[in-house]
């Protein structure tokens, strides 16, 4: 069983449900590729990093040696969703592995390869759509534009960037993926 991020539904309006999300760690890659090529070239890594490409946090005066064993690292287990957001630049992308709540900041192991950072994302408060279907951006568009236009249309103030979210392994069938679209708002 994969574990879920977790959220509490607040209220549900039409098209969407406002939730709010606790504070979350994940694991993040900056992508410069197309919407379908960014998951597909951050994956590796971050698998990776999951997979035991980290070198482990030992508690302040433990034995840890100097310099990392290879044996000094440590297994994640993998987590839904996998979240991707548009990047500061056209054409680049953050895809993000949210980590399991059994971590804090001060246990996450530190990955090993430079292209992956993990951080603390504070609690908010979003508008999630969900949607069955295909990971297109076409797809994810028209979801994000329907729940901009729900959120505002609902009285509520969209605030970040609006999250496109991937629930299932790419060879479940299409038509019964779990996907998601979700926009922080004002508190």
């Amino acid at each position: 069983m994969t574990e879920q991020q977790p959220y509490r539904v607040v209220s549900r309006h039409p098209g969407f449900e406002l939730r709010r999300y606790p504070a979350h760690l994940v694991a993040e890659m900056q992508i410069q590729a197309s919407f379908t090529r960014a998951p597909i070239e951050a994956f590796r890594p971050l698998a990776a990093y999951i997979g035991g490409a980290n070198r482990a946090r030992h508690p302040i005066g433990s034995a840890a040696p100097a310099m990392p064993a290879a044996s000094d690292s440590e297994k994640i287990a993998m987590t839904v969703p996998v979240v991707q957001i548009e990047g500061e630049w056209p054409g680049a992308y953050l895809i993000q592995f949210v980590m399991p709540a059994t971590f804090t900041a001060a246990t996450l192991p530190e990955p090993l390869d430079p292209r992956v950072r993990t951080r603390e994302v504070p609690g908010q408060l979003a508008a999630a759509m969900r949607f069955s279907g295909r990971w297109t951006e076409q797809a994810f568009s028209q979801r994000a534009t329907l729940l901009g236009r729900s959120v505002t249309a609902a009285g509520l103030q969209p605030t970040g960037a609006i999250r496109y979210v991937r629930f299932d392994l790419p060879w479940k069938p299409w038509f019964l993926r779990r996907n998601e679209v979700v926009l922080p708002v004002v508190e």
